[in-house]
This record gives C-alpha cells, sequence and structure tokens, in this order.
C-alpha cells in the first residue's frame, strides 16, 4: 500500500509539472495567435483584457501584406534559409565523412577547432565579417546573409554528421567496393540512405537557424527590399509604439513553415539527433 501511495503521488507530480511545462509553451503562442485577429483599440485597451478576439478580424493580415511587403520579407527569408541549408548539409556530408573515415594530420585540431567555435558567441564574429563583406560589396546582399549562416551553421552540423557516419559499419562500404563500386557510389547509394534521419536534422537545423536569426542580419542588411521576417518585423517595433496586431499576424505567418517542417518531418528529427548523440 505505501509503494502505491507513493507511486501515485509521483505521478500526479510528474504529470502535474509536465502540464505546467505545456501551459508555459501554449499559452504565449494562443496569446499570439489571437491578438493577431483583434482590433487595435482592443489590442491597446489597458482596462479590459480579452481573451478571445470580440470583433474578429483579418485587417492585420491584410495590412501586413499591403503596408509592409510581407510577401517580398517572405521570399528573401526562403532563399536564404533553404540555400543556406542545402550548402550546409551538403558541406556537412563532406566534412563529416572525412572526419569519420579518413586520418590525417590535425585532424583532432580540426574537431576541437569545431567545437571550441561553438562557445564563441556569433556576435563576436558580426563585426570582423561586416569590414570583410563590406570590402567585398557583398553587404545588403542574399549572398552576404549566407555566407554568415554558412560559417555560423557549418561546423555544429560537420560534427553532427560525423556522429551519424561514424554509426554505419565501414563494412557496407568495403563491400558495396567488392561489388565494382567507386568509394562515391558506394557514399551516394549505400551510406547516405542509411543516414537520411540524420541528413534530415541537419537540414532542419541549418534551415531554422537561418530562418530565425535576427542580429546578424540586422548588421548586414539595412535596405528593406533585402530584409528577412525577422528583420521586417522588428521595424514593426517603434520608438514610441508597437503595432502589435501587425506584428503578432507577422509572427504567427512566420512560424507556419517551421511548424510544419517539424510536423512532417518530427520522426526523422528525432530519429536523426538521437542516433547522431550516441556513438556505437
Amino acid at each position: 500500500m505505501y509503494y502505491k501511495t507513493r507511486r501515485l503521488l509521483g505521478n500526479i507530480i510528474r504529470y502535474t509539472i509536465l502540464a505546467l511545462f505545456l501551459l508555459g509553451v501554449i499559452l504565449p503562442l494562443y496569446w499570439m495567435i489571437i491578438t493577431s485577429f483583434k482590433t487595435n483599440p482592443e489590442i491597446i485597451n489597458a482596462h479590459r483584457l480579452t481573451y478571445w478576439p470580440e470583433i474578429f478580424t483579418l485587417e492585420n493580415y491584410i495590412s501586413l501584406f499591403k503596408m509592409f511587403s510581407y510577401g517580398n520579407m517572405l521570399k528573401n527569408s526562403v532563399i536564404v534559409s533553404v540555400s543556406t541549408g542545402i550548402c550546409v548539409t551538403l558541406l556537412s556530408i563532406l566534412g563529416g565523412y572525412a572526419l569519420a573515415r579518413y586520418t590525417f594530420r590535425g585532424k583532432g585540431a580540426i574537431v576541437i577547432f569545431f567545437l571550441v567555435t561553438q562557445m564563441i558567441p556569433g556576435i563576436l564574429v558580426i563585426i570582423p565579417l561586416y569590414v570583410i563583406l563590406s570590402a567585398l560589396s557583398l553587404i545588403d546582399t542574399h549572398l552576404g546573409l549566407f555566407i554568415f549562416y554558412l560559417i555560423a551553421n557549418l561546423p555544429f552540423c560537420a560534427i553532427t554528421m560525423r556522429s551519424f557516419f561514424e554509426r554505419i559499419p565501414y563494412t557496407m562500404e568495403e563491400a558495396a567496393i567488392v561489388d565494382g563500386c567507386t568509394r562515391m557510389q558506394s557514399i551516394i547509394f549505400i551510406v547516405i540512405p542509411s543516414m537520411f534521419p540524420g541528413i534530415v536534422a541537419v537540414f532542419v537545423f541549418a534551415f531554422i537557424g537561418a530562418w530565425n536569426e535576427l542580429i546578424a542580419g540586422t548588421i548586414l542588411v539595412n535596405t528593406p527590399g533585402m530584409w528577412t521576417i525577422p528583420i521586417g518585423l522588428k521595424s514593426l517595433i517603434g520608438k514610441y509604439n508597437v503595432q502589435w496586431g501587425v506584428l503578432m499576424a507577422g509572427a504567427v505567418l512566420a512560424l507556419l513553415p517551421t511548424a510544419l517542417m517539424f510536423a512532417s518531418m518530427q520522426k526523422f528529427v528525432v530519429e536523426g539527433l538521437t542516433a547522431g548523440a550516441v556513438k556505437e
């Protein structure tokens, strides 16, 4: 009886903590969504708090596209994020394979260097990189943002990809080579399909890192026509007022691509990150 009571009490405490954590995650999302459908007078009314829109309106979403060129910001974000995700994934496959399969001088130093870069705040390299990109006339360009996001995400992704390669027995490649495949063919047709979840996880990590980034974009991009979504939404926060309705509408639309991506690739992302964390 004592053990049953103890187990029941433990379950109650566990589920209560999980429920509070879930509430802390869902409540801000709920408030963001309902605020995007409220009128501006209802949002700024300090004397009455409403938990559901009194007047359901789409004016915030309409203003977002008509007055603030959200479609152009969306296009810029897609171009930069997708190109970053693809290039980081391809380079991580090549770098991860080299670090996992080959033995060469300086290999350990490279791995340590990649790990150390994860301890350095990205803000520290923005100013030197700004000077370099300015000298190359890459400020206010998609290429300049792409270079920064590539540098920021590649070390971690290469280390992660190395873990995936180390989990795959080298005998699989040897068997393919014996059957007549070249080394490149064995990698493309044998190894890479076996680590598809890891590739998806790396792509999602790089894509999200570029999609949500704000500080570097604010510094490297000044022209409104080149703004990505985070930079454009930041512009809605003025010195004396904040356009909360439009800002929440933009945040909801910015959340949708990543939410859909995680919903469709959740299985592969979880499997890939779990596999990459353990070396067999």
